[in-house]
C-alpha cells in the first residue's frame, strides 16, 4: 500500500501545475494550513531532479510570503482571527513562551526553529503578535527557510538519480527515518519550551501573556 501511495503521489508531483501546488501548500503551511510542503517538494524533486533547485527556491519564496501574511494576522488580527486559528492548529498552549522566546531573542528563535520540523506557523503569528521588527523578521525568515528548501533541492539536484534509487529500494525505512526526524524537531521544542539552555533561563514557566510583558 505504502508503495502505490509513493507511485500515485510521484505521479502527482510530476503533473503540470504541480509548482502551482507546491506554491499554494508552501504559503499557507507558513501561516494557517495544517500540512507541510515537505513531502511533495521532496516527490516533486525525485521526479524532476533537473528542477530541484526550482522548486526548492518556490518552496522558499512562498513560504516567507506565507510568514508575512503570518505576520500580518498576528499584527492587525490577533483577537479575531489569531487566537481562534492558534487554537484550531493545536498551538495555542505553545503560544505564550513563543511570544517570549522571540521577544527575549528575535531572530535568532526562527533561526533555530524556522530552520527544524516544528509549525513554522506559530513563530509568524507570534512574532505579529509581539510587533517584531520586520527586517528581523523577513531576513531570518528567508535564511532558515532557506536551509529547509533550498538545501534538499540542491541535494536532489546534485545527486538525484542515486537517492531517487535508493528510496526506491528503502522506502519503508526513509518513511520512518522522516517521522523519526520530524517527531524530534518536536521533542527538541519541547524540551526548549520546558528550561534549559539559554533561552530556558530567561522563558522557563511561561504559562500566559501577562508573564511574557511582565518580562519586559
Amino acid at each position: 500500500m505504502l508503495t502505490k501511495l509513493y507511485n500515485w503521489m510521484m505521479d502527482k508531483a510530476g503533473h503540470p501545475h504541480a509548482e502551482r501546488w507546491l506554491f499554494l501548500f508552501s504559503f499557507m503551511e507558513s501561516s494557517f494550513f495544517p500540512i507541510p510542503p515537505h513531502p511533495l517538494l521532496g516527490l516533486m524533486c525525485l521526479a524532476r531532479p533537473d528542477k530541484a533547485l526550482r522548486f526548492g527556491v518556490i518552496c522558499t519564496v512562498s513560504s516567507v510570503l506565507g510568514g508575512l501574511f503570518g505576520y500580518a494576522i498576528g499584527y492587525f488580527a490577533y483577537e479575531t482571527v489569531g487566537i481562534a486559528l492558534l487554537k484550531a492548529l493545536g498551538l495555542w498552549d505553545s503560544f505564550p513562551a513563543a511570544a517570549c522566546y522571540l521577544r527575549e531573542y528575535g531572530a535568532e528563535i526562527i533561526l533555530i526553529k524556522g530552520a527544524t520540523p516544528i509549525p513554522f506557523k506559530l513563530l509568524t503569528l507570534t512574532a505579529g503578535f509581539i510587533h517584531m521588527n520586520l527586517f528581523d523578521f523577513l531576513w531570518s525568515s528567508m535564511v532558515s527557510r532557506s536551509v529547509q528548501f533550498i538545501a534538499v533541492g540542491f541535494l536532489f539536484w546534485k545527486f538525484g538519480r542515486p537517492i531517487k534509487a535508493f528510496i526506491d529500494k528503502y522506502l519503508p525505512w526513509v518513511t520512518a527515518g522522516f517521522l523519526i526526524l520530524v517527531a524530534g524537531g518536536f521533542v527538541a521544542f519541547a524540551m526548549l519550551s520546558g528550561g534549559g539552555g539559554k533561552a530556558g533561563d530567561a522563558c522557563s514557566g511561561v504559562t500566559t501573556m501577562e508573564q511574557v510583558f511582565q518580562k519586559s
